[in-house]
């Protein structure tokens, strides 16, 4: 039953992608707010959004409902961007596009270092990956499996040929395999905003919250520099990738210190435009 649950949202988004491929790149984005805001409720939950945001218990310009309206809006404009992807990859969405640090992208390449990028799911965080491998950076990006079978195939596919070519799936596997492209001088992308089963309690937004060590583990073993990176989306097209200058992360710090900083880089990223985040994730579950 599962398995045809699957096939027939795989049908239904195949055709949404082909009509958003039709009707072009903003009318998509927009079509795809619109489908956020009206379906996003019925898979994720707005009471979710809201009860993570009374959590952070961070004073926001905004009402925490109508972030989260925001935030499921967003979730549809990120999938009606798919489709686009390509054209972002082969440079015909270029003007959509800005890169505020585009020079320590460049310093990185040109250095040949090895660096770990941390961020979080913003916006379209895929034009993160892509950007630094376009850039001429020896990438490799971890990424989590869709459940549906069908639509991972499809997903896979777009990540490997337009996002970033090295795809790593998450798991003990996958984090052996992201440990041998940074032995043989690849820069890894890694995601740190979500809970981990595995990891350590540390404060984010004040509240205990399962962290991944993985990125402080590999900066001090490997002394790779760390670079946070964040994409802001603006006058609902546009993006802004910001990419901070590379910091050299003293062996003397430990686990715990480096993965807290992290997690403070991560709080001003969300405080600076917080409907862009995806706060639908249980951060702080025990």
């Amino acid at each position: 039953m599962k398995k045809l649950i699957y096939f027939i949202e795989y049908i239904i988004i195949y055709i949404l992608f082909i009509i958003f491929r039709i009707i072009g790149y903003k009318n998509s984005s927009n079509l795809g707010f619109l489908i956020g805001k009206i379906f996003g409720p019925v898979f994720r939950s707005k009471s979710i959004i809201v009860e993570n945001l009374k959590k952070a218990n961070i004073s926001f310009k905004k009402n925490n409902y109508e972030i989260a309206k925001n935030v499921l809006g967003n979730y549809g404009r990120i999938f009606a961007e798919y489709p686009h992807l390509k054209n972002f990859r082969n440079n015909n969405l270029n003007k959509f596009i800005t890169i505020d640090g585009k020079e320590n992208l460049e310093k990185i390449k040109r250095d040949n270092k090895r660096a770990v990028f941390v961020s979080g799911h913003f916006n379209n965080f895929e034009l993160m990956a892509m950007q630094i491998e376009k850039a001429g950076i020896d990438l490799a990006a971890i990424y989590r499996p869709l459940n549906n079978m069908f639509l991972n195939e499809i997903m896979e596919k777009i990540r490997k040929e337009q996002i970033c070519k090295k795809q790593i799936k998450k798991g003990r596997s996958g984090t052996r395999q992201l440990i041998e492209c940074l032995k043989k001088g690849s820069s890894i992308a890694l995601m740190i905003d979500q809970r981990v089963r595995e990891g350590s309690k540390v404060k984010f937004f004040g509240n205990l919250a399962t962290t991944t060590t993985i990125p402080a583990q590999l900066i001090k073993k490997y002394k790779c520099e760390l670079v946070p990176i964040y994409i802001e989306r603006y006058n609902n097209y546009y993006f802004k990738m910001h990419v901070s200058k590379p910091i050299a992360v003293g062996s003397k710090k430990s686990v715990e210190d480096i993965s807290s900083f992290l997690n403070k880089v991560l709080e001003k990223m969300i405080i600076k435009n917080p409907d862009q985040w995806i706060w639908t994730h249980d951060r702080w579950k025990k």
